[in-house]
């Protein structure tokens, strides 16, 4: 690439806030340096934000649309995400694996800025860091943050305050919520991560997700927007390499694979006293998980979607259909 995941977050920020108050979206420059863009905390936001923020979060090398869907016969959108480069695209880059906290501030950070800093054991897994003059990220929160986190972030990337854009929005938002569901593909690579599977047989990937309805707060909204992935996703791996392989490890990668699989995340959170460290790390994953050999021609698909656990998540199941 000859470009940064930055550079390009960088451009994609440049172009929404060109359109702002079409994007329902405002930006305030920090005191200290530094700009932060609300795209669902004061400001209203919207899908198209959304589209926006987790495009910003790809670092710009994947689509990402709402196209029709529907769960267990009922009309629903859903989160496409489509990429030629998977691993940097989502796990270099769209993984919130930046748990950003000062005082009693917290966020969960995502989104190029994490190339950058470089510190997650995942860099030393995909191969990949990057310096940058300027770095962009998307923070999922309910609170706009406070200048001691724009100066946090800028020495960890070993950049200035005012070389620092953040992009935030709470997960009950219209904004938030699209942009977690549109993790489908990445939380297929992170399990494959942990799994130990050679990252470099992935060439393109593609991934679906129904978008739930917004929830009352930002904690039914978590539940909400899991379930959308644990229970609803369906994900599209193009690979290389041997087919006995894939026929071994891919009962593991899907969300059935987990001892928590079943249940609606928000009641499987509960359970664990709201302690995502307590919860099976086995769950993380989509419903469905498909490869395709490119080399082979064979296909192998793994998992399944789980429209009733859906409907009770999104508050559908006491409603009649029309």
């Amino acid at each position: 690439m000859t470009l940064s995941l930055n550079r390009r977050g960088f451009w994609l920020v440049e172009g929404l806030l060109a359109h702002a108050e079409e994007r329902r979206v405002s930006v305030q420059e920090m005191e200290g340096g530094g700009r932060f863009v609300d795209c669902g905390i004061r400001a209203r936001g919207g899908l198209m934000a959304g589209l926006e923020l987790a495009r910003v979060c790809l670092g710009d090398l994947a689509t990402v649309a709402l196209v029709p869907g529907e769960v267990g016969g009922r009309s629903i959108p859903r989160v496409q995400v489509v990429t030629d480069h998977p691993v940097r695209a989502c796990l270099a880059s769209q993984y919130a694996g930046w748990a950003i906290q000062e005082g009693k501030y917290f966020a969960m950070g995502s989104g190029p800025m994490r190339a950058a800093a470089g510190s997650e054991a995942i860099y030393d897994v995909i191969g990949f860091r990057e310096s940058a003059d300027a770095v962009v990220g998307v923070l999922e929160t309910r609170q706009p943050p406070p200048p001691a986190v724009v100066a946090t972030i800028a020495a960890a990337c070993r950049v200035e305050p005012g070389q620092v854009t953040l992009l935030a929005a709470p997960t009950a938002s219209l904004a938030g919520g699209v942009q977690v569901v549109a993790r489908s593909v990445e939380t297929a690579l992170h399990k494959l991560a942990e799994l130990k599977f050679d990252l470099s047989r992935l060439v393109s990937a593609q991934g679906t997700a129904p978008l739930p309805p917004v929830a009352a707060n930002d904690l039914a909204a978590i539940g909400r927007t899991n379930d959308a992935v644990l229970y609803g996703a369906h994900v599209i791996l193009a690979v290389t390499g041997d087919d006995e392989s894939l026929a071994s490890i891919g009962p593991q990668v899907p969300s059935s694979s987990s001892r928590d699989h079943g249940q609606p995340f928000a009641e499987i959170f509960a359970r664990y006293n709201h302690d995502f460290y307590a919860v099976d790390p086995h769950l993380f994953s989509p419903a469905e998980v498909v490869f395709q050999n490119i080399e082979t021609g064979k296909v192998h698909a793994f998992g399944r979607v789980a429209p009733e656990v859906l409907a009770r998540s999104f508050g559908w199941e006491d409603r009649a259909r029309p």
